[in-house]
């Protein structure tokens, strides 16, 4: 297969599910770089979840996020949070209300049944995609943005997961989140 091939595939994909989001009725007040701030921040964990973090997992500027975050926040779907150690920072949480959003609206019940239909193929397309997004970022030297059991400072410590760059013991969804700092 060619670059321009997979490419193409890629952005097809890329296209059918920004055309599924805006034909749902509960994502139609929704802009995209909104819905992006709420799927980032429905994975993300403690760690991830300021206005700085969404800038740069979703590669945007400061302004065009700031202002997004403002509408989300506008619509009910976010409140923002002091940090109890560190009152400069802000913590963006979802409303349940955002939550309820994000589990009705994800997966596209087309994307479940295409994966499904693809049996164990799915798992080694996740395997793969996985790989090359991995070789991506470290050629362009950007943020993995992983989750946090694939990382290298994640641990097992008494029996529990243990965040070693924090040294902090996580609870046991953590391990599934998203995190900033995530390293391979």
């Amino acid at each position: 297969m060619s670059d321009l091939a997979l490419f193409d595939l890629f952005e097809r994909l890329s296209s059918l599910m920004r055309i599924w989001f805006r034909q749902q009725p509960l994502l139609a007040d929704i802009q995209p770089i909104q819905l992006s701030a709420l799927l980032y921040l429905a994975r993300c964990n403690r760690y991830s979840n300021t206005p700085l973090a969404v800038t740069e997992y979703l590669g945007l500027t400061k302004g065009t996020v700031s202002q997004s975050l403002k509408a989300l926040e506008a619509k009910g779907l976010l409140v923002k949070q002091q940090d109890l150690q560190d009152k400069r920072r802000v913590h963006l949480q979802l409303t349940d209300q955002a939550r309820e959003l994000v589990a009705t609206a994800l997966p596209p019940a087309f994307f479940s049944q295409a994966t499904g239909q693809m049996g164990a193929a799915a798992n080694q397309l996740e395997t793969l995609l996985r790989e090359m997004l991995t070789g991506i970022q470290r050629q362009q030297d950007v943020a993995s943005f992983g989750l946090c059991k694939t990382c290298r400072f994640h641990r097992e410590v008494d029996g529990g997961p243990f965040c070693g760059l924090t040294d902090e013991p996580l609870g046991a969804p953590d391990v599934e989140l998203i995190c900033r700092e995530h390293q391979v």
